[in-house]
C-alpha cells in the first residue's frame, strides 16, 4: 500500500506514480480501513460533488495507492521506541528532461489562521447567510479569537472562499470548539467536522440534523441568539 497526502504537490505526484505503476489511486480520500479478509485497502472519498460516499477497493493491481486529505486522520502520540531509515534518493535530471518551469511564485494574501489550524471555529451555514447576520458572526469571532468557515451552499453563494470551506468537497477540522450557525448537518458537511472537541449548535429548527453531532444545541433565530451570546461575552470580559 502507498498512501500519499492530498497536498498540492501530493496530488501532482501520486497519480503520474499509479500511471507508472499501472496502479489503481483513489484521491482524496476522507476514510481509510482494511478488509482483513481480501486483504484489501478499503478507500472512502466524496463524490458527484459531494453527494454520494463511495468506497473503492483496487483488487487487481499493486500496490493500492491512496492520497489522504490533511486533517481527516487524528493525530497519534509521538512514539519514541519507533524509528525509520532514511534513504536519500539521487535524482539527475538533465534540462531537457523537465518540461515544466516555474517562472514565478507568490503566496496567496491571507488573513487569520487557516480554519485547519484554528482552535476555535465559527462556520456558517445558509441560515446565515446574510449581511446582518454574517456581520454578527464575524463579531462574535473577534470576541472569541476564532476563525470563520462556512458550509459549500454559503461558500458557493459568495459568502467565504473556497480555503474557508468544511466538509467532503472542502476542509477536514478539528478544533477545540466549532460552533455551527444555521447549518442543517448534512453529511457532505458534518464529515469534515466531526473530530471537534466540542461542538455547539444554533439552528432555529429543532429538527436539524446537526443537533445529534453537538455537545450543546441552541434552538433560534441567530439574529436572537447571536447578540446575546456577544452582549454576555462583552460583559464577561468587563
Amino acid at each position: 500500500m502507498l498512501i500519499v497526502g492530498a497536498t498540492p504537490i501530493g496530488r501532482d505526484l501520486a497519480p503520474r506514480l499509479s500511471f507508472r505503476l499501472n496502479a489503481g489511486c483513489t484521491a482524496d480520500c476522507t476514510g481509510l480501513d482494511i478488509d482483513q479478509e481480501n486483504r484489501l485497502f478499503v478507500s472512502t472519498r466524496p463524490a458527484f460533488g459531494g453527494n454520494v460516499v463511495a468506497t473503492i477497493v483496487c483488487p487487481n493491481h499493486r500496490p493500492q495507492m491512496a492520497t489522504v486529505r490533511p486533517g481527516v486522520m487524528p493525530l497519534p502520540e509521538k512514539d519514541e521506541t519507533r524509528s525509520g531509515e532514511v534513504v536519500p534518493l539521487k535524482v539527475q535530471n538533465e534540462e531537457r528532461d523537465i518540461q515544466v518551469k516555474i517562472l514565478e511564485s507568490a503566496e496567496a494574501a491571507s488573513e487569520g489562521v487557516a480554519i485547519e489550524e484554528a482552535e476555535r471555529v465559527i462556520c456558517v451555514g445558509m441560515g446565515g447567510a446574510d449581511s446582518e447576520t454574517f456581520a454578527m458572526i464575524e463579531e462574535l469571532a473577534d470576541l472569541l479569537d476564532a476563525e470563520v468557515a462556512a458550509t459549500r451552499m454559503a461558500v458557493e453563494a459568495g459568502w467565504l472562499t473556497h480555503d474557508s470551506q468544511v466538509g467532503q468537497t472542502g476542509k477536514t477540522i478539528r478544533p477545540d470548539l466549532y460552533l455551527a450557525c444555521g447549518i442543517s448537518g448534512a453529511v457532505q458537511h458534518t464529515a469534515g467536522m466531526t473530530g471537534s472537541k466540542l461542538v455547539i449548535a444554533i439552528n432555529k429548527d429543532s429538527k436539524a440534523e446537526i443537533f445529534n453531532f453537538a455537545d450543546y444545541g441552541i434552538v433560534g433565530e441567530l439574529r436572537q441568539v447571536l447578540p446575546a451570546i456577544i452582549e454576555a461575552l462583552k460583559l464577561l470580559r468587563g
